[in-house]
């Protein structure tokens, strides 16, 4: 019997996350521990329509607004998915997490990260993720890796200076909270980067 365990997975886009999601949630089935998948912004119905219109290239959102709608869209998905999953002794996988919002819209967007750390504390308390796994790479690599994907989001459109810093505000977080992020090169090959996964999971 495994206790329940909030796991976030993060990185800049372009960093395999979804490969990685996708190898550890088939890890976890063959170890028969009870999960759900979920990610930020969604991951509720509310949360989802948000998602759909932060990422949508005709929208013009202001960054505050786009600080707000990520928290509003979190404090629902942590209410009405992640904490009773919690209860109910299921570990709970998530694309995202806060420190994606600490990078995006306080790197990226520059929004003051003060009013960031005030909604974290009224949308979160002393809520947060038990293991927050950061897959980093360099951005011109990870930024080559979305242009071949084609078609990109309203974030995805940003310039290389907003990524880069985007990946400076993770790496500071992972300095600063070093028990519970850890860094993960993503330059190393599939197989070596899910190995590293797993054995922070300490299972």
């Amino acid at each position: 019997m495994f206790n329940s365990k909030f796991i976030t997975i993060d990185g800049v886009e372009g960093t395999g996350k979804s490969t990685q999601i996708a190898l550890l949630t088939d890890y976890l089935k063959r170890k028969e521990i009870d999960f759900i998948l979920t990610r930020e912004p969604g991951g509720t119905i509310l949360g989802e329509e948000i998602r759909e219109v932060l990422l949508n290239t005709q929208a013009k959102v202001d960054k505050e607004t786009e600080l707000l709608l990520m928290f509003a869209a979190r404090n629902q998905h942590i209410q009405e998915k992640i904490k009773p999953a919690l209860a109910q002794g299921k570990w709970v996988i998530s694309d995202r997490w806060t420190d994606a919002t600490f990078a995006y819209q306080g790197g990226g967007r520059k929004v003051d990260e003060k009013r960031i750390i005030v909604l974290e504390k009224f949308v979160q308390g002393d809520f947060q993720a038990d293991l927050s796994l950061f897959l980093d790479l360099e951005v011109k690599t990870s930024m080559d890796r979305v242009a071949k994907r084609g078609e990109k989001d309203r974030i995805e459109q940003e310039d290389l200076d907003f990524f880069e810093r985007v990946r400076d505000v993770y790496l500071e977080r992972a300095k600063k909270y070093p028990q519970r992020i850890k860094v993960i090169d993503a330059s190393q090959s599939i197989d070596e980067i899910h190995q590293q996964i797993i054995k922070n999971l300490s299972l």
